[in-house]
């Protein structure tokens, strides 16, 4: 079982996002902000985030670029989520290094077959 890092700062997409992660057969670990994410990649076993575009303080571009500039947290799988359907938005998260680029409202099937992929079978 993986663990997931949500951050989002809002609970309803929290909750909706774990219910999903969960049924798959993963935890999940919860952050509504970057900066508490970043302390929870610090603390805890992370092998995969999924990431929102919009938080208050640190975005999830600025929290992504953080990300892969620390040294343990590099290679973490990185799901970016945004209700944004920019495409400058997508591009740049690519090319901070994000490992998948899903837009809002995402289906269970689709996050499910991502994570699936991007995770090794255990």
């Amino acid at each position: 079982m993986s663990q997931i890092l949500i951050v989002d700062d809002s609970q309803i997409i929290h909750r909706t996002l774990s219910l999903i992660v969960r049924k798959i057969g993963h935890s999940t670990l919860h952050a509504a902000s970057g900066m508490e994410a970043l302390d929870l990649i610090e603390t805890q076993t992370v092998d995969l985030a999924i990431i929102d575009m919009n938080m208050p303080g640190m975005n999830g571009l600025v929290l992504v670029e953080n990300i892969r500039t620390r040294g343990h947290s590099r290679q973490l799988p990185i799901i970016f989520l945004t209700g944004s359907g920019r495409e400058k938005d997508q591009q740049s998260a690519l090319e901070l290094g994000v490992d998948n680029f899903l837009q809002k409202p995402v289906s269970s099937h689709q996050l499910r077959e991502v994570i699936n992929r991007l995770l090794p079978q255990s």
